[in-house]
Formats: C-alpha cells, sequence, structure tokens
C-alpha cells in the first residue's frame, strides 16, 4: 500500500468517527430548483459535500416553479412566524426531511441558508423549535445561519428566534456576518408585507425611490448590476461562506473546521491563478 493510499484510508476512518455527529441542512435562493443552482449556490453545494459528505443535504422539494415566486413567498413571510406551518407545505416538506427515520436525536443540527431561502429557513426554525420545547426531537440546539438574507432585525419572527436562542433551544445565529455591507436588500422584508412589498418595488425600481438608488436588483450584469445580483455569480461568496460558517463559527465541529480550512485555501488559489495575466503564474 502507497504512501497516498494510506493517507486516503486514515481520513476516511476519521470521517467515520464524525459521521452522524453535525448534520448541515442547506435552504438555496429563489433562483434554485432541486437541481438548477447559480454560481455560488452550486459552487457552495460542491464545497459543503466536498468537506462534509453525508453530513450535508440540500433542502429540495420547497421551489415553485418561477423564481419570482420564490421571492414573492418570501416577501410575504419575511416578517411573523407562520400561525400553522404543519398546514403550510413548503415549511412541513422541509421539516420531514430535516427530522427523517435516520436522523438521530442527539446529532447537533445546523440549519444555512442565503438570500430569500433564508425567510423559509427562519420560518422552519421556528417551526422546530416548537416542537422541540421539550426536547422529544433533538437532544442538543440547533444552530441557524440567514446569509444574504431578507429578514430584518426588527421583525417579529427574528425576535422570535433570539427568544427560542435563549431559552436555549436555539444555539448560535449568525446574521451579520453573512451579509455583504453594501447589499441594498439585506433585510428588505422590514416589519410588515406592506413594507416589504414597497422595498421590493425600490429595489426594482430606485429612480422612484428616495430609499434606494442604481443598480436596479433587476440589473444582473456580473459587474455592473446590483451587488446582490453580482455576488450570486461569484465562487468567492461560496468560499466566504464555508469560512463563516464552518471555520469562524466552527459550526460542525473541529475536524470539519480543519477540512474547510484546507478547501478555502485550496480553491482561493485557484481563483488568485485565474485572475493572474497569462506568464505571470510563478
Amino acid at each position: 500500500m502507497n504512501e497516498k493510499e494510506m493517507k486516503r484510508r486514515k481520513t476516511d476512518n476519521t470521517r467515520d468517527l464524525f459521521a452522524g455527529r453535525y448534520m448541515v441542512w442547506f435552504f438555496a435562493g429563489g433562483e434554485s430548483r432541486d437541481d438548477k443552482f447559480n454560481v455560488f449556490t452550486g459552487s457552495f453545494i460542491r464545497f459543503m459535500r466536498k468537506i462534509l459528505g453525508e453530513d450535508f443535504e440540500l433542502v429540495k422539494g420547497i421551489y415553485f416553479s418561477m423564481p419570482m415566486m420564490n421571492v414573492a413567498w418570501a416577501l410575504n413571510n419575511s416578517q411573523l412566524p407562520i400561525s400553522e406551518p404543519r398546514k403550510n407545505w413548503i415549511t412541513e416538506v422541509a421539516m420531514q426531511q430535516m427530522i427523517h427515520d435516520r436522523f438521530f436525536p442527539d446529532t447537533r443540527l445546523v440549519i444555512v441558508s442565503s438570500s430569500s431561502g433564508s425567510v423559509v429557513a427562519a420560518q422552519v426554525a421556528c417551526y422546530l423549535a416548537e416542537r422541540n420545547r421539550d426536547w422529544l426531537i433533538f437532544q442538543k440546539p440547533f444552530d441557524l445561519a440567514l446569509g444574504a438574507t431578507m429578514i430584518s432585525k426588527e421583525s417579529e419572527i427574528y425576535r422570535n428566534l433570539i427568544e427560542y436562542q435563549k431559552k436555549g433551544i436555539i444555539g448560535k445565529i449568525i446574521y451579520d456576518d453573512l451579509q455583504d455591507e453594501c447589499d441594498s436588500s439585506n433585510g428588505i422584508g422590514g416589519t410588515s408585507r406592506r413594507q416589504a412589498w414597497a422595498n421590493a418595488f425600490g429595489l426594482m425600481f430606485p429612480y422612484f425611490s428616495r430609499k434606494f438608488s442604481s443598480p436596479s436588483f433587476l440589473n444582473t450584469h456580473p459587474l455592473k448590476g446590483h451587488l446582490h445580483r453580482q455576488r450570486s455569480q461569484t465562487i468567492q461568496k461560496a468560499l466566504d461562506f464555508v469560512e463563516v460558517i464552518l471555520v469562524k463559527h466552527n459550526l460542525a465541529g473541529d475536524h470539519y473546521q480543519e477540512k474547510a480550512k484546507l478547501l478555502v485555501a485550496e480553491e482561493s488559489l485557484k481563483l488568485l491563478a485565474e485572475k493572474m495575466p497569462e506568464g505571470n503564474s510563478t
């Protein structure tokens, strides 16, 4: 057996020791389907699967066929927890995936999300927290990461999440570290549906708005478009998410933290090499 094969087997054996201790579920943004993604989402899923293997899954079956319908649902549900989440097909489908028969109660659950998917994630987090008040589903707190989110910190749903955190049902809530500083779509869900739709209109048509400025959210140009749309077309955003979630906040433990550090370093070098002019790669 050569040295390379010995290292591979050692890595596999080490991974087996950590399998099942953490489970990371990802709620992707409104442009996604179960098998179709933008550059960020596709890259993030690929990186997380490379690091976590079977301890990472994409939440499926929660998307409308038209992206605008996903955004509309998120705008309408960014303010308050859904009163009967069991009767809502989106929250119930997501919940059933996360508490399937193969789930172990002592697993540490991590919910990760981006863009309009963060609204679904927040709703499911409230639903899960309510069902787990007596620790009948999970024996540990679960963690929540709301990336590039429509959810406002002033909203009732966010305040509810903080209350669940104070009670120990939710562990970490990552918000600030996953927002792009100049992304004007952050928190547009506001505190009411009226405010959410007014913000959405201003984002799309900034010439008629005193609050928002160009470029329009409808501008998807990779360099001149709205920052939210620019970043969705980059691998760098995926690396930033991995670094914040698995390295900085260490949401999946030390073993996966080290694997994440290596991946971020390797993939960052690849991006750097691609940006260098030909003939200057050394």
